[in-house]
């Protein structure tokens, strides 16, 4: 029965599951899922690495193909897109987290042991094979040499890395989450600090989903204003992409969908073509908003400064370290743990917590980028001289 389940219910039935754990079972039965969570996260901290240079370096070594001038102009305007949603986030987030949350209510008090975290029987270390940064910049390096030398053979390579990448997240991460998550809730609930983040489930996820909406509608104002069409008309007829988004989690698997609603609004067939495709996979405005609104709720909740100085950076990182987001669920957040952890300085507990506040609403972000990609070919449309058709 929880085979046929998708990620979406698994994790709720986790997270009650946690509390109940939590709330009734003996210590020993919480630092039994405590070891549990110890060694897969170490394990997540491992695959890390290899999930930067999985996605990034392909993704990126992509980009070579296709047609020079709108390649670079599709490419620009994505990332920008995604860089004012995620600065729309953070200032948004700037201005109501602390009036929503309490700052600083899952910091634990060393004073009192017995509200602390519950820690494993042993661990099992595994460390990753080198760090982030180090990836980061393997992957850059690689992507952009794939990009421009003639030869197939490396970029061959890191595509079937990728594959096999892709199939260590939807075969072994994604399958043992909903456990990872059921261990974390039950500590938490263990320690009394989980009313204060169910609370935070509500308010955060209202938030996300009003700036997912806000920044459609501006995207659609501008690309309207540009190329003359009705923005709400425009809208209304990517609402088949932004529901089929919902369902499938994926913007990749969206992309029939997007393509059709794209040319049902007057795009180009060849421009449609050329930027749907490439949008499902650069194009990333609502998981931006989705991943700086939360991080920045779970630092606070943890008394972790937050300001623009460093949030900035990491927004300009998600931009690229997103890119080529594999057509699982939960692949961009599984694309920014490095950048949250060595960026934002978060642990394995806060990188778990990341992963649920992320998943549970994964298919709104995704609805979200798959229908701001047809704002972007309606600007693509009229740069590349074409009007749109009736």
């Amino acid at each position: 029965m929880m085979k046929k389940l998708g990620l979406l219910p698994k994790l709720i039935i986790a997270i009650v599951l946690g509390i109940i754990i939590g709330s009734i079972a003996p210590q020993w039965v919480i630092r039994l899922l405590a070891t549990f969570n110890g060694i897969f996260g170490n394990f997540l901290g491992f695959a890390i690495p290899l999930i930067i240079i999985g996605f990034v370096a392909p993704g990126i070594g992509d980009l070579g193909k296709g047609a020079g001038k709108l390649l670079a102009i599709t490419t620009g305007i994505a990332y920008i897109s995604t860089i004012i949603s995620g600065l729309t986030a953070y200032f948004t987030s700037a201005t109501l987290l602390p009036i929503m949350l309490t700052p600083g209510s899952l910091a634990i008090n060393p004073e009192n042991p017995e509200e602390a975290l519950l820690s494993g029987f042993f661990n099992v270390e595994m460390a990753p094979i080198f760090g982030v940064m180090t990836a980061l910049l393997l992957a850059f390096t690689i992507g952009i040499g794939i990009s421009v030398i003639k030869g197939d053979t490396l970029k061959n390579f890191m595509h079937e890395f990728q594959e096999i990448i892709e199939k260590m997240i939807s075969n072994i991460i994604i399958p043992l989450l909903p456990y990872h998550i059921a261990g974390i809730f039950a500590n938490m609930t263990h320690a009394g600090q989980v009313a204060t983040i169910m609370s935070v489930f509500a308010k955060v996820f209202a938030m996300i989903i009003a700036l997912h909406i806000i920044i459609i509608i501006v995207q659609y104002l501008v690309a309207g204003s540009v190329a003359g069409g009705n923005p709400f008309k425009l809208i209304k007829n990517m609402l088949p992409a932004y529901f089929t988004a919902i369902g499938t989690q994926s913007s990749a698997a969206t992309i029939p969908v997007t393509l059709e609603r794209t040319k049902a609004n007057g795009v180009n067939d060849g421009v449609a073509d050329f930027v749907i495709p490439l949008c499902a996979t650069i194009h990333l405005s609502g998981s931006t908003i989705t991943l700086v609104s939360c991080s920045m709720a779970v630092m606070l909740l943890n008394g972790k400064a937050v300001n623009l100085a460093i949030m900035f950076p990491f927004i300009l990182m998600l931009g690229i370290t997103m890119v080529a987001a594999p057509g699982v669920p939960g692949g961009a957040v599984m694309a920014a743990l490095g950048l949250l952890e060595t960026m934002l300085g978060f642990d394995q507990t806060l990188l778990a917590l990341m992963i649920a506040l992320y998943l549970a609403q994964d298919s709104f972000g995704t609805a979200c980028n798959v229908t701001g990609d047809g704002a972007i070919a309606v600007l693509v449309n009229k740069i590349s001289g074409f009007k749109l058709k009736e």
